[in-house]
């Protein structure tokens, strides 16, 4: 692993940083191939919204700054994990008058095309409480939730769950974004007072609506569970996670294969 702040490596973080003391930043993980992060200009967008919603005055050109050091030094390929923090910071919740500090994580790894994978699968008990409106979407630095989710989730030997809130509707994965079929219709629920507004979710989004797929985006109600025909999740690691038993409930997997070529899902850049 490799660690950079500002574009210059680094090996130690400052005592007084604001992302230790609040979770005060926000952060992306992205794959990188060659050099190129995989769905770029959708992983800057969510950075570049989450940066004036919270405030943050970060200097985004920071991140290709590093990738040039980077690609300097040797084939890039693996995983990138983008944290913009508040950077130091006195007691107290006040904001501190500088630019945040970009932090660059580069984990290395050799990559192959993106295929699908089948899971058993199920719904965590912990319910997913709501979210202060200017942070529905976000990538917090602040992921207690899904700390304790994922908890929850290793107890089950699950590789991902599914995850409702307090109002009784159906949010995401603990790491992920999902797609349900019901009634033969696709749907991803919608995310207007919790989750996050994944990347790979607004790929399949896009490549759905060109290729004429029909997917509704609504609030899926708890009681709809058992109607489930197909689900499957995904995040920028992963375009499809398939559920072969939700709940030990066989589903239905070919109808996501079937998807996962017709958008070419093995193909993203």
């Amino acid at each position: 692993m490799q660690c950079f702040k500002n574009a210059q490596r680094i090996e130690q973080i400052d005592l007084l940083d604001r992302a230790f003391h609040y979770g005060d930043g926000c952060f992306t993980t992205a794959r990188i191939r060659q050099g190129q992060i995989e769905l770029a200009a959708l992983h800057l967008s969510r950075l570049k919204l989450s940066n004036e919603r919270l405030k943050l005055d970060a200097n985004l050109d920071l991140i290709e700054q590093t990738l040039k050091i980077l690609r300097q030094q040797e084939t890039v390929n693996g995983t990138l994990k983008i944290v913009i923090s508040r950077g130091e910071g006195q007691r107290g919740y006040s904001l501190p008058e500088h630019p945040a500090d970009v932090w660059v994580f580069y984990y290395p790894k050799t990559l192959a095309d993106f295929q699908y994978d089948i899971i058993d699968s199920g719904v965590l008990n912990q319910a997913m409480g709501l979210t202060m409106p200017s942070l529905v979407g976000l990538k917090s630095l602040n992921r207690l939730e899904q700390v304790m989710l994922k908890a929850e989730l290793d107890e089950k030997a699950w590789l991902e769950a599914i995850v409702t809130d307090v109002q009784g509707t159906v949010v995401e994965g603990v790491s992920s974004n999902c797609f349900i079929r019901i009634n033969d219709t696709w749907i991803t629920p919608e995310l207007r007072y919790n989750g996050v507004h994944g990347v790979m979710r607004a790929e399949i989004l896009k490549r759905m609506q060109q290729f004429g797929i029909r997917c509704i985006t609504r609030h899926v109600r708890m009681d709809e569970i058992s109607q489930f025909q197909s689900v499957f999740f995904c995040n920028a690691l992963s375009p499809m996670k398939i559920v072969s038993t939700l709940d030990g409930v066989d589903l239905d997997v070919q109808a996501c294969i079937e998807l996962f070529h017709t958008l070419q899902l093995s193909q993203i850049r």
